[in-house]
């Protein structure tokens, strides 16, 4: 009898729970208080209310991304739970309907019949819901929603992806400051766009120029809306 040895790989789906979450917290958190600091300075605020204004939307855009985000996945996680729970009923009641649907799933993929009955036989004695739930509703281990998890990795790179144009604004004198916090903030993006493309296997250039793009276009706008209003804050 021969042994069976499984050789090591490294995948990168296991990262795309954590991975989206820090990446989209990171992306909005320097975008958004950026494009805050940048619209507030465009309305000629004091550099004292620009500041404040920042920390507030970075404590407050925390909060809500993590408020979101785990509601959000919570969402996800209650609906994999209930059709697993219903999973679990109809292998219960319906065993032999369950096989033919999972050999079925096999013929399609394929598998000649015989072979697919043999292997959706085997592997409903082996563990039947795991197959079910793998093969017929795409739920596996490493794409579950995982909620705390989500929602502790959005409010973590939020707030670190917030303090890059905070640090840059506290530095900067008022003259300067728009074109400082929007061109380093554009720097900041490409490097975070380039950096998730390569975690995720994607192309650097194509991550990079694709955030930094839109985190211009929020800048503009929002520095449009502050200088059209002139609203001191």
């Amino acid at each position: 009898m021969t042994s069976l040895q499984r050789h090591k790989e490294r995948h990168r789906t296991d990262r795309i729970g954590w991975l989206r979450a820090a990446v989209l917290g990171a992306n909005d958190g320097i975008v958004s208080t950026a494009s805050l600091v940048v619209g507030v300075a465009a309305a000629s605020s004091s550099h004292s209310s620009i500041l404040l204004t920042g920390v507030a939307g970075m404590v407050a855009g925390a909060m809500s991304m993590a408020a979101g985000e785990y509601v959000s996945v919570h969402s996800q996680a209650d609906t994999e739970k209930a059709d697993l729970s219903r999973e679990r009923i109809e292998l219960e009641t319906s065993p032999a309907a369950e096989l033919r649907e999972l050999t079925a799933i096999y013929v399609g993929r394929g598998l000649e019949y015989k072979l697919a009955a043999q292997v959706a036989e085997q592997l409903m004695q082996h563990d039947a819901l795991g197959a079910h739930a793998r093969d017929e509703l795409g739920i596996s281990a490493a794409l579950s929603a995982r909620p705390v998890q989500a929602a502790l990795a959005s409010a973590a790179s939020f707030a670190v992806g917030a303090a890059l144009p905070l640090g840059v604004t506290t530095l900067t004198p008022g003259q300067a400051l728009i074109p400082w916090v929007a061109g380093t903030s554009l720097g900041f993006l490409a490097l975070l766009g380039a950096v998730a493309a390569q975690a995720g296997g994607a192309s650097p250039l194509i991550g990079a120029t694709r955030v930094t793009f839109w985190g211009a276009l929020a800048m503009v706008i929002t520095a449009g809306v502050g200088a059209l209003f002139g609203t001191s804050i």
